[in-house]
């Protein structure tokens, strides 16, 4: 697919619609969109709200003859919603790649969860919002 398509597919926001968040499209032709969890997350028993704490990302690039696209995301979650999203992702066909930690003497414990496919982009975009649903808030 022409750059502009991608450009396109990635300005008309509808891949950033779908999952909740804002779209933008790098020089290098990779459409990324960012939200972040409304969690209150202590480190080191102080209060934060970094975004380096909340994140949700979507990405997509590559998109191939066919419309596919390397997809990938990743998600902050809550120890409990491990097990559950995990679940819903595989269920559609979306590979978990990771389930690790970032930070250390954090409360409540914060995972994060990495997850990737080849397909059309709005497709992955709705699969991980109806996987989502499973989240807490």
């Amino acid at each position: 697919m022409s750059w502009e398509n991608k450009k396109s597919l990635c300005q008309d926001q509808e891949f950033a619609r779908i999952l909740g968040g804002q779209g933008s499209l790098d020089e290098n032709g990779v459409c990324l969109v960012q939200k972040f969890r409304t969690i209150r997350f202590k480190i080191l028993g102080r209060p934060t709200r970094s975004p380096l704490v909340t994140p949700q990302f979507f990405t997509f690039e590559d998109l191939d003859s066919k419309g596919r696209a390397l997809n990938l995301g990743e998600t902050v979650l809550l120890q409990e919603e491990v097990n559950p999203l995990l679940t819903e992702l595989r269920k559609r066909d979306i590979k978990v790649t990771a389930v690790h930690n970032h930070w250390l003497f954090e409360e409540p414990r914060a995972m994060y969860m990495h997850f990737e496919s080849v397909e059309p982009p709005l497709d992955f975009a709705r699969k991980v919002r109806e996987a989502f649903r499973v989240l807490k808030g």
